[in-house]
Order: structure tokens, then sequence, then C-alpha cells
């Protein structure tokens, strides 16, 4: 009987010295780490519908390599680790081009979607290949499958967002049918966007694009602000959607509850007009409206 105890003892040892050495093996096959990910907010607390500029900075480590260009995925995720939305993307400097010690840093604006959940949240970000799906090894907090926790903030509701009204001069929103969170509402020749009065300075995200070149040419888009003029844009209708910053002096909103800011186009237009008919369209038309948003933050 302790013959048969001393056998087993030394074989569970073996086996025990088998593991240590498949596990040191593990170990040292793991890929190395490319790049250090990290990710800066613009704010830490986040109402539903607000612009969120979001900084992503990779630093490439030493001996690093890239064969593809890899795509970033960004995840948010609740408190339960539930997927809310992505910010999928390619990054600003294509990865075959990263380079050892390199820092990549670039700065994206989003509209955080109006989600059902009010609390905490965490981005979760990595880089992965087009062609077969693989996820490359980052230093950093791993949640698992090679993605990486690198910010947290706190998602508020959208009654916390600065009161806003598309007050005169608008035409009934619309959306995609085939993305259903993507709206907009098309403007007459003037149009008046009217909100709560932040009594200090503000920055007003305004994205915009004026499609169909086959019915119009460039448009001027002038805003005013307490009868001043706070900037001047040029819509070109083979341009893509843009998303403009626009400073909004706190001296030109008044004493009021309501501030009231004006957009100008120079140019409207009728789609049955313009086409003699050929169009069913009979709205006046300035420029097409995606987002317009007052941040006092």
């Amino acid at each position: 009987m302790i013959r048969n105890r001393v056998r087993l003892s030394v074989c569970s040892l073996g086996l025990a010295g088998l593991a240590f050495v498949v596990g040191c093996g593990s170990n040292e096959s793991q890929e190395a780490p490319v790049a250090t990910p990290s990710v800066t907010l613009s704010h830490d607390r986040v109402p539903a519908g607000s612009p969120l500029e979001i900084t992503y900075k990779f630093t490439v480590a030493e001996g690093a390599s890239f064969n593809e260009d890899f795509r970033v995925f960004a995840h948010v995720v609740d408190a339960d680790e539930e997927q809310m939305w992505t910010d999928d993307h390619d990054p600003a400097i294509p990865t075959s081009q990263w380079k050892p010690g390199q820092v990549v840093e670039y700065t994206r604006t989003i509209f955080v979607p109006v989600f059902p959940y009010v609390g905490d949240a965490t981005i979760q970000i990595g880089l992965h290949s087009l062609k077969d799906q693989r996820r490359l090894t980052l230093s950093g907090e791993d949640v698992g499958q090679k993605g990486y926790k690198v910010a947290r903030m706190q998602l508020l509701p959208p009654s916390d967002n600065l009161f806003t009204v598309f007050k005169d001069g608008w035409n009934p929103s619309e959306g995609a049918t085939n993305d259903p969170s993507v709206e907009w509402q098309w403007t007459k020749k003037q149009a008046t966007l009217a909100f709560k009065n932040p009594k200090k300075d503000a920055v007003l995200y305004l994205e915009i694009d004026s499609p169909g070149k086959e019915l119009h040419g460039p448009q001027k888009v002038t805003l005013v602000l307490g009868g001043q003029t706070v900037q001047e844009l040029t819509v070109s209708p083979e341009q893509a959607r843009v998303l403009h910053k626009v400073k909004l002096p706190g001296a030109l909103m008044g004493a009021g509850e309501l501030a009231e800011l004006q957009i100008l186009v120079d140019q409207s237009f009728v789609p049955q007009t313009v086409t003699n008919g050929a169009s069913k369209d009979f709205r006046e038309l300035g420029i097409r409206v995606f987002h317009a948003y007052v941040d006092p933050r």
C-alpha cells in the first residue's frame, strides 16, 4: 500500500511538473503586444443624444510590425458587460504604416445614441483583421477575446441636454429606411433654432449636407445669433455630410430665457419646380440637418 502511494505521489508530481512545463510553454508562446491603447473623453458624464469627442491613442511597441491594415473596434458596454453601441473605424493612419515607437493619436466626434440605459459604461477597444477577423494582442486590461478596457463614463438621460426647439422654417423630420438611427430635417430658406439660454459661451455642433447636384449648386449658409453673424459656411451638393463646430458667444444670447439662432440659406430650391414636375416633392428645401446641438459644457 505504501509503495502504491509513493508511486501515485511520484506520478502526480510528474503530471504537475508536466503541467508546469506546458504552462510555461504556453506563456512563452503568447504573442507580444503590438501597441498600448488609451482613450481620452471630452466628457465623462454624457447625456443621450449629446456629442462626445473621443481621442484614441496607440503607442506602437518596439519591434512591432503589421502586414495589413487592421481596423479599430470600439465597443461601449453597460455595467453588465452588454454591448450597447460601437464606434468601429479605420485609424487615422493605416496600421501598415505604423512604426515601432510611434504614437498614433486622433480624435473622433460621435453623438451618443439614445439608448434605454442610464448608469456606468466602459469603452473596450482592440484591433482586428478584416480578412480573417483575427485580433491582435495589445498591452492593457484584457476583458476577453483581446478586447481592452480603456475608459469609463456615466450615461445620463436625454433630459440632461440643453432644451432645444426646431422653431420656424423646418420641414418634418425624416429617417433612412436602411438605418433607423439616421434622421434629419431639411430647413427652408430661413430656419430658427431656439434653445434655453445658458448665459455663457457654448459650442454649436451642426452636422449638415445638401444632396442633389442635379437640383442645385453650392449654397452659402449664414449663422446669425443676436443679430450678428457668427459663421458663414459653403455647402456643396457633391460633399458628404460635414460636422461643423461653431463658437456661440454668451454675450450674443441676450438676457431672455431662450436664445435664437438663425440659419440662413442664400439659395433654397423646390424639387418639383427645378425638375419641371418630374419630382413630386413640392417642399422648399435649404440644407439637410442631421444634428444641431448647443453644448454649454
